[in-house]
């Protein structure tokens, strides 16, 4: 059995030669163990796929190992050369007479100067932090600390102000399709390995998880943020290179001539833009089986070339974001002539405002976010106010770049209530999560309004009216879609329910009085009073048996008990 201490102490030396003290913070058993998983890969495999252009990182994940995090970058590819035997020492090679494989060679030699390094035909560049930015301009971080770095640059920059965030991570689909290329090449290739027997590509570390696990730690510490599931999130894109490989250039079944006959194998064309031959990895036709002999249907399945050298890394772009923050509240609006939302009929505004621009506009600067989304529990019409308790709201914030205190809040509140306009005012606002849609559709289906209304009859009003108005309870009204908007929403019948109903005499008026109601939600008060030329029955004309006009009309409540 081979001394394992002593190959701790060579790969500790190497670390050391590099000013790296330790792996993963936790000293000699994490880097003997990294060094024992590092000897247990096939060292002829790991130096076919360096001498075909995969960095030491792919190599790492295709194996399932992870890299150590936590300490300064680790020369992989000195690692791989002088503790797996992949390639001697530099001072040992003219002393060996052994021949070295350019392709390796220059494999550890760009891993090891500043020389710009070869582009990986798996990762294209990602994970040896290489990538061309939105100008197509080449960029070069230093390893996963640079990276880092430019990303919490963008989110400082952005003014975020977050104590958590989750990192998103979108990679080219070609990735997956090449690293089963390679797999399934080295497993025809080595399959008497046992790794190869043991393994699948399930079992392949993605290249976003080993992304994120090289930028997650420094990336924490430059935020002063913990990384998880959070509304905060930093999304990385990374996009193919203009020479990729054409997805024309998938497998195509052609016929061969076999002693039985045709039979249809794979084919991958390969023609392309800035690729070269591997052609010491071209595949030959052998009917589906391995190399051994042995039948295997993921071969089968995928008589492929290895992926094209890649001369160009991809392109790289970054985008911070947040879900939606939400403030709740009722609002009351005190105006007849300011709509609920801003209002324009051929690039002319009707009314003097409205509630959205005046909430709206005052939320938006504190919480810094990109837009904002108004929704309310129903709507009252231009000319109506809105009394009582007011109607619950919620204010949806996109992008929001910090979320405020309830000082903040209140500050906002008496901001609004405060204006010289006293159009509008607000109540109880407050930050809310997503449950406040949850709570605004509950509501929805159970609420019940109530109105004050200004009526006229064509006849002096009697006691008599009076109690047969108030004896009505929980009444059933057939409308069907009232004329005035008829033009715009579908003529359909709707049975609502008016649950009672009491008069308030006008003192020296007998044609005049105000009705007051209570009824369930998306009923049409004005066609209820008038009766919409029998489009809404019974009315207030009908059951008084005279004509009635609605001269005004106030809500009074909106009762949402969960809201």
């Amino acid at each position: 059995m081979a001394d394992r201490s002593g190959e701790s102490v060579e790969l500790e030396q190497l670390l050391e030669d590099r000013g790296i003290k330790g792996v993963a913070g936790h000293g000699d058993a994490d880097l003997r163990a990294f060094n024992y998983l590092i000897r247990s890969l096939p060292s002829e495999a790991v130096k076919d796929l360096l001498s075909v252009g995969i960095c030491s990182r792919c190599i790492l994940r295709l194996f399932g190992i992870p890299e150590p995090v936590g300490c300064s970058p680790l020369p992989l590819a000195s690692i791989f050369c002088r503790v797996l035997g992949v390639l001697e020492s530099p001072e040992n090679v003219e002393d060996s007479g052994v021949e070295e494989d350019e392709g390796i060679k220059e494999a550890c030699r760009s891993e090891e100067s500043d020389a710009e390094p070869a582009v990986c035909n798996i990762c294209l560049g990602i994970l040896q932090f290489s990538c061309n930015d939105d100008k197509k301009v080449l960029e070069r971080k230093e390893g996963a600390d640079g990276l880092a770095t430019t990303i919490a640059e963008v989110v400082k920059q952005q003014g975020h102000q977050i104590d958590s965030f989750s990192l998103e991570v979108s990679v080219p689909p070609i990735v997956q399709e090449n690293e089963r290329k390679v797999w399934l090449s080295m497993k025809r290739k080595y399959g008497s390995h046992i790794l190869f027997q043991e393994k699948s590509t399930s079992e392949c570390i993605s290249l976003k998880d080993a992304l994120k696990s090289l930028i997650v730690v420094p990336l924490e510490e430059l935020l002063g943020a913990k990384s998880g599931k959070d509304a905060f999130k930093i999304r990385l894109t990374y996009t193919e290179p203009s020479n990729k490989i054409e997805r024309d250039q998938l497998p195509k079944k052609r016929k061969i001539g076999t002693e039985n006959g045709s039979d249809m194998v794979d084919e991958l064309t390969t023609a392309g833009a800035g690729c070269t031959d591997n052609s010491a990895w071209e595949e030959t036709s052998i009917n589906g089986t391995y190399f051994n002999g042995q039948a295997d249907p993921e071969i089968s399945e995928c008589f492929k070339l290895l992926p094209k050298k890649v001369m160009e890394p991809c392109s790289f772009s970054l985008h911070c974001s947040r879900n939606p923050i939400y403030f709740s509240g009722r609002y009351l609006k005190y105006s007849r002539n300011v709509s609920q939302t801003c209002w324009m009929i051929e690039d002319e505004r009707k009314g003097e405002a409205s509630v959205e621009e005046i909430i709206g506009s005052c939320i938006l600067p504190i919480s810094g976010g990109d837009k904002y989304k108004f929704h309310a529990a129903g709507r009252e019409d231009i000319d109506v106010r809105m009394l009582g308790s007011g109607r619950p709201f919620l204010i949806e914030i996109q992008n929001a770049r910090n979320v405020p205190s309830e000082v903040s809040v209140k500050e906002i509140e008496n901001k609004i209530n405060n204006s010289e306009s006293k159009l509008v005012s607000v109540r109880n606002l407050k930050v809310v999560g997503s449950e406040g849609w949850s709570m605004m559709r509950e509501g929805e289906a159970e609420k019940q309004k109530q109105y004050a209304a200004l009526v006229w009859i064509s006849r002096p009003l009697e006691d008599a009216d009076l109690q047969k108005i108030s004896s009505i309870k929980d009444i059933g009204v057939l409308q069907r879609t009232p004329i005035r908007v008829l033009h715009r929403r579908s003529p359909l019948e709707r049975e609502k329910v008016i649950h009672w109903m009491k008069i308030d005499k006008i003192a020296g008026s007998s044609q005049y009085f105000i009705l007051h109601l209570c009824t369930q939600a998306g009923t049409y008060i004005k066609e209820f009073v008038h009766g919409d030329l029998g489009r809404t029955h019974p009315s207030i004309g009908s059951v008084l048996e005279c004509r009635a006009e609605i001269l005004q009309l106030d809500v009074t409540d909106v009762k949402m008990d969960s809201f």
